[in-house]
């Protein structure tokens, strides 16, 4: 019976970890698009624009507006705009995909991908025009913009990618990066050789 060498089981075994990872993303990316959409289908259908229902006062509440803005109302009539970054941000996780290597960063992207596409969707095939539609809001806490879910997907997936990054977890995995100042050369962690006596 002939053996595998143990570089081509690495190999697959690293394969196989890649797919699952991707899978992670993939998985969470349309677990995040599809309650945004479910959410923004459920309030458009069974509430008029601008009607509030109190869920959990004073605390939370539904509020139903439409944002031609970003993420929490941002940068309202540049639509266009966002939409372009939306669609470069989404193209450009899918591209990216298949280098992850971490289970966070997988987690991290898919959420920020699945939010990404959300509101997308909203400003391709919402009114008043395709590319310029406007996006369904109707989470409403106090003191705080309303958004929803795609809004809060996007926003936590990068809050993961910047607490990911601080503590040097790779992005195509591997042991953590320790910043520079925490390593020191092994040279000088050895005390120096005393010097060899000499005759006169």
């Amino acid at each position: 019976m002939t053996e595998i060498p143990s570089h081509a089981a690495s190999a697959v075994v690293r394969k196989r970890s890649r797919w699952s990872l991707i899978c992670w993303l993939v998985g969470l990316a349309l677990l995040a698009y599809g309650l945004d959409q479910l959410t923004k289908y459920w309030v458009s259908s069974t509430m008029t624009l601008g009607q509030v229902t109190e869920v959990l006062p004073p605390v939370l509440r539904w509020y139903y507006i439409t944002n031609s803005g970003a993420a929490f109302s941002i940068g309202e009539n540049f639509t266009w705009v966002f939409s372009i970054v939306m669609a470069v941000v989404s193209i450009g996780i899918i591209v990216l995909a298949r280098k992850v290597g971490s289970t966070w960063w997988a987690i991290a992207m898919g959420l920020v991908l699945g939010g990404a596409l959300g509101n997308l969707t909203d400003r391709l095939f919402r009114p008043p025009s395709f590319g310029m539609g406007h996006v369904v809001d109707f989470i409403s806490v106090p003191n705080f913009a309303i958004f929803n879910l795609a809004d809060s997907a996007v926003v936590g997936g990068v809050i993961l990618i910047c607490v990911l990054t601080l503590v040097g977890i790779p992005f195509r995995g591997g042991p953590r990066r320790l910043p520079e100042s925490k390593t020191e050369p092994a040279a000088a962690e050895s005390p120096s050789s005393p010097s060899e006596p000499h005759d006169d």
